[in-house]
């Protein structure tokens, strides 16, 4: 496909003819469980099962069989697969990006892919942010020992360069959708298709994602060390991190203008729901430019 919003369509389409043709649930009766405070795009599917007012509102009415468990409450998610035996996929975030960076636990991640095998669940990873290198593995659900049923990719499948996206499963779920029955005008084009190859290739090559697993420490080191009474949390895995601000009586979109500050410094980060700093810096970047952007940071902090 062309965008990440495109490969979770295609992905929830999956799942619910897999749910049809293997599992067995009667036609148009197919539930998918999504983790809350997910970011899986813009699209009536994607909104459909956001809990977030700045996606939803005023767009409705939404897409009928989804519902969301608490994300990182393996109870949740068990209370509803027992409920529920309609349910064809749970789609999660491995780390989750617009919602702040938000990392699970230990456990999580495994415990929910066993819940899924139990009840006869496709586990499907939403890796169009965290996946790639991002985090320090190639996919972000490797550092957490689990192999999804399904994949989502996007943004660094292409090196920023070119729009093009991708689900990926075995034969059982995707033979499910037969020729003729789901496509795209510009997907799987020769040159996104070529770039892809290539951006994997240089990922493998240059050693990106060890560099993202290496640099991704000094980051959250560095980001750990800063003084100041304005920093609530730092979180992150590999070269996937963030900020949390504590914003103080009278502020608003403290982090958007934090980040606007930071920009005039040299420095690009993106705020999300207005106290989160969220930094992804290339995977190509090395100790000395992190030192530089940490000054660069702590200087902001001393005069904001």
């Amino acid at each position: 496909m062309n965008t990440g919003a495109e490969a979770v369509e295609t992905g929830v389409k999956l799942a619910r003819r897999w749910g049809y043709d293997v599992k067995g649930v009667a036609d148009n009766e197919a539930h998918l469980l999504f983790a809350s405070d997910n970011f899986h795009g813009r699209t009536l599917t994607a909104i459909s099962a956001s809990n977030d007012p700045s996606s939803y509102d005023r767009f409705g009415p939404f897409l009928p069989g989804i519902s969301r468990v608490e994300y990182n409450n393996i109870q949740d998610l068990k209370q509803a697969l027992e409920s529920n035996p309609n349910i064809v996929g749970f789609v999660v975030e491995p780390v989750q990006g617009e919602a702040g960076v938000i990392v699970p636990s230990d456990t999580y991640l495994k415990e929910a892919y066993d819940l899924c095998k139990k009840h006869n669940v496709l586990f499907i990873a939403d890796e169009i942010q965290c996946g790639l290198g991002r985090t320090g593995a190639m996919l972000c659900s490797d550092q957490f020992g689990v192999k999804p049923d399904m994949i989502f990719l996007g943004k660094a499948l292409s090196g920023g360069v070119l729009p093009v996206s991708a689900v990926l499963c075995d034969d059982e779920i995707m033979l499910t959708i037969k020729p003729g029955e789901h496509g795209s005008t510009y997907g799987g084009n020769p040159l996104a298709c070529k770039v892809g190859i290539e951006a994997l290739k240089v990922l493998q090559e240059e050693g990106m994602v060890e560099n993202a697993r290496e640099m991704g420490d000094v980051l959250m080191d560095g980001l750990k060390g800063l003084e100041s009474d304005r920093i609530k949390e730092v979180r992150g895995k590999g070269l996937f991190c963030a900020v949390e601000i504590e914003e103080r009586d009278g502020e608003d979109e403290t982090a958007f203008k934090m980040c606007h500050d930071l920009m005039e410094r040299g420095m690009l980060c993106k705020p999300t729901h207005n106290t989160i700093i969220r930094l992804s810096p290339p995977l190509i970047i090395n100790k000395p430019q992190i030192e530089e952007c940490l000054e660069i940071f702590q200087r902001m902090l001393n005069e904001f």
